[in-house]
């Protein structure tokens, strides 16, 4: 089973708060192009659904950037919730190189 998601590049000067209002988890990808970072935007019922099947550094899921015309494959390299709440707060991608 393959597992994609598609995030939006995140506005500048809106707060990570404001985004979870919206219903909308802010998100980083980090090493897509050597080490520079990308804030993003994921929808919040999108990424729930997906984390279902999702083991941190392991499962390799399918990252979709309409917005930059990016397609990749990451994985998951940390996702923050609330303590006991367990509301999504932020999740952290690292891309991964294809295979040759």
């Amino acid at each position: 089973m393959s597992l994609s998601i598609e995030c939006k590049k995140r506005p500048e000067n809106v707060k990570g708060n404001a985004l979870r209002r919206e219903g909308i988890i802010p998100a980083t990808l980090y090493g897509h192009n050597g080490t520079e970072s990308i804030q993003l935007t994921v929808d919040q019922k999108e990424a729930a659904l997906m984390l279902r099947g999702v083991t941190v550094d392991e499962t390799v899921i399918d990252v979709n950037i309409p917005d930059l015309s990016w397609n990749g494959q990451a994985v998951v390299k940390e996702i923050q919730a609330h303590p006991w709440k367990r509301n999504l707060i932020h999740l952290s991608f690292c891309y991964v190189k294809p295979e040759a």
